[in-house]
């Protein structure tokens, strides 16, 4: 069964890829459709046997891959309940993309290639979340940044999608880089890369930093890692590698400072913004750290840091959020945001509560996704909320749906209570595991996220409002022509919509409530002193109300701007111009590396290519030399006339300056016999 959840997408991938042309679109749309929504029923079954079976643990080998001295890789599967979660969130947010995209793609021409993507995407996904050892988590890594460049691009024919899957490309190299880095450092401290291996020489490390006995974990021990000219102990070595992998997590997870690629990648059809930017591909560096939470329990600095860039993200994404017109960049700030929440939930040593926001967050952010690919379909391929409006009777089925997504997204539910929709129990219980933290960052991770999710709120009723309510703002022949899209795109919607209302109840329990440990069975790390768990039945109330407070807030100040007076935003806009292109222009780090990287290293290129190429290399090298015999060769061709009197002439002069030659010798030798 666990290969068959696996590698199913790759065989629709590799029939819709090869044979795409030769059996048709239709086809290739319903093997790969087929396949993977086969996998999604395999991986809800697995989850139900793992997380609520008896057995913790299942190991398949695939086939043997390299043994090179202490280097030994198998090609396995590791199941366990963080692994069968993962499979859920992939395949299920998959199967419905899959059937999704039937209906949005349907006029596209190169509808076969779309589906071969959209599988090995999803094939690289499973590879990655099923690894039992870094190197093939590292190959489904780089398989997922692979299949989101050619699904960024996926219309090459425009230059911004190119760009898009260039820039996606290029920012992930620089985390892939830090994650590599990083696994060559477990390698070196642990003599291995197999998971199993890894977590079991952990404990003992992990019992004596739990009890602050650093000292006693080889902390100011002899040397076991050289990087950078340094030589590191243990405790320093192990700070050093898990930042290296939080790394990898901030390029592929978009976090700060390396998110610049994630709003770009909207360039894709929307379909493909549903399931690698909002349920699945950016959720991988999530998903790493906390398979590896064994290794960054050993390190409260690199925890520190995770919470830091969790929060930080958090809040710049949900400022930038703020005042986007496109719908689609709209929400993928918004994922940019969640991501920060999980990241605070990891930083803190809630792995679960990070795992469980990353769960409900795969349901209701891709229903916004697909609803917004719903409204784009609607309105003739527009994307700018500022030319929409008054959509709410023409699309309902599309509102409502968005509605619930919304619903989730904001927090919405009974304060003190765990009713409510997804978002609410999921992204308040990071909140409070954030005040319940004892890391450096946690407070000030605390305040954060209760700030972003105020704004979280008026972010996502701005675009309802814009988009659904008021005065139609599109042109007359648009409105004409608005439709509700058809069934095979609403029916995605509707299964979504319910994860979207009931995942949070009805999975509270296991993933971090009083089911926790019969449900994890030790997939996630959970030390003997690690009571945050505990600790979140026990922060004051104050704190639980806060979420739902500033939930509140944002929602009655979005509907004062957009719905009771809508000059308002207007007026504030122009009298704080200064924050307002601040904030439209994305705090100014796109222009900041564009300054700092992107045009050196254009004129470093510029400069070798003109100057080290042409002049230098080209110039003294293949070019020269084909240059001088050129000339020696055009000098020597215009003594070749063909004119007699010419060679003549020659021939007269050669024998007149032999002459001239003789004489002079001559008198030479004769001087010197006197």
């Amino acid at each position: 069964m666990y290969q068959a959840i696996v590698f199913l997408p790759l065989i629709g991938f590799l029939i819709a890829g090869l044979f795409g042309r030769a059996i048709g679109h239709t086809a290739s749309e319903l093997v790969t459709t087929t396949l993977v929504v086969i996998s999604a029923v395999l991986s809800w079954v697995a989850f139900f046997q793992i997380g609520y079976g008896e057995t913790a643990l299942v190991q398949v080998e695939i086939l043997r891959w390299i043994t090179s001295g202490a280097l030994d890789v198998a090609w396995s599967l590791r199941i366990d309940t963080l692994t069968v979660v993962m499979l859920v969130v992939v395949n299920s947010v998959s199967a419905l993309v899959h059937i999704y995209s039937i209906g949005y793609m349907h006029d596209d021409p190169h509808r076969s290639r779309f589906f071969a993507y959209l599988s090995l995407f999803t094939f690289a996904m499973l590879s990655l979340v099923t690894a039992d050892n870094l190197l093939q988590m590292f190959f489904g890594w780089e398989g997922v940044g692979l299949a989101s460049y050619l699904l960024i691009g996926f219309w090459y024919q425009k230059s911004s999608a190119n760009a898009a899957a260039m820039k996606a490309f290029v920012v992930n190299r620089v985390g892939d880089f830090g994650f590599a880095l990083g696994i060559f450092g477990v390698f070196v401290m642990f003599d291995t890369i197999n998971l199993s291996a890894i977590f079991a020489n952990a404990p003992a490390v992990v019992g004596a930093v739990a009890h602050g006995t650093e000292a006693a974990a080889g902390a100011h021990g002899p040397a076991v890692l050289d990087f950078l000219g340094y030589s590191l102990d243990a405790g320093t070595a192990m700070t050093v590698v898990c930042l290296l992998l939080f790394m990898g997590a901030m390029g592929k997870s978009a976090q700060f400072l390396l998110h610049t690629w994630l709003p770009d990648a909207m360039e894709g059809p929307t379909p493909v913004s549903a399931l690698i930017h909002a349920a699945t591909m950016v959720t991988a560096g999530v998903f790493m750290v906390a398979r590896l939470s064994p290794l960054f329990e050993l390190s409260h600095t690199a925890l520190t840091v995770v919470t830091f860039f969790g929060a930080t993200t958090a809040l710049f994404a949900a400022t930038v959020g703020l005042v986007q017109n496109d719908i689609k960049r709209v929400i993928a700030y918004s994922t940019c945001s969640q991501l920060g929440y999980m990241f605070v939930a990891l930083g803190v040593g809630a792995y679960s509560v990070g795992v469980f926001h990353l769960f409900t967050h795969a349901f209701f952010k891709a229903l916004l996704f697909l609803c917004a690919g719903s409204v784009i379909h609607a309105v003739s391929g527009e994307q700018d909320m500022r030319r929409m409006g008054g959509l709410r009777k023409h699309i309902p089925v599309t509102y409502w749906t968005m509605m619930i997504g919304t619903l989730a997204l904001t927090g919405v539910g009974i304060p003190l209570t765990y009713i409510g929709f997804a978002g609410f129990i999921s992204k308040d219980a990071v909140i409070e595991a954030a005040f319940a933290g004892h890391n450096a960052a946690s407070q000030y991770a605390f305040w954060l996220t209760v700030a972003a999710a105020g704004l979280t709120s008026f972010y996502s009723w701005r675009l309802t409002f814009l988009t659904f309510h008021g005065k139609p703002r599109a042109p007359v022949d648009v409105m004409k022509h608005v439709h509700e899209s058809p069934m095979v795109m609403l029916v995605p919607l509707f299964i979504l919509s319910v994860g979207a209302i009931a995942a949070g109840m009805a999975f509270k329990a296991p993933f971090f409530g009083d089911g926790y440990d019969a449900f994890w069975k030790g997939a996630l790390f959970t030390g003997p002193d690690n009571h945050i768990l505990h600790a979140l039945h026990d922060v004051p109330k104050w704190v639980k109300v806060s979420p739902f407070v500033m939930m509140a807030t944002g929602f009655i100040v979005a509907w004062y701007f957009y719905i009771r007076s809508p000059e308002t935003p207007k007026r504030l806009a122009a009298e704080h111009e200064g924050l307002y292109k601040f904030l439209l222009n994305k705090w100014y780090i796109d222009e900041l590396y564009d300054w700092i990287f992107v045009r050196p290293a254009m004129w470093l290129g510029r400069t070798l290519w003109k100057k080290g190429d042409g002049v230098v290399i080209d110039g003294c090298g293949p070019d020269g030399v084909a240059a001088r015999v050129q000339n020696v060769t055009t000098w020597v061709v215009r003594l070749q006339t063909g004119y007699l009197y010419h060679y003549a002439f020659a021939m007269l002069i050669g024998v007149a300056a032999l002459v001239t030659w003789s004489m002079f010798s001559g008198v030479s030798t004769g001087g010197g016999a006197h």
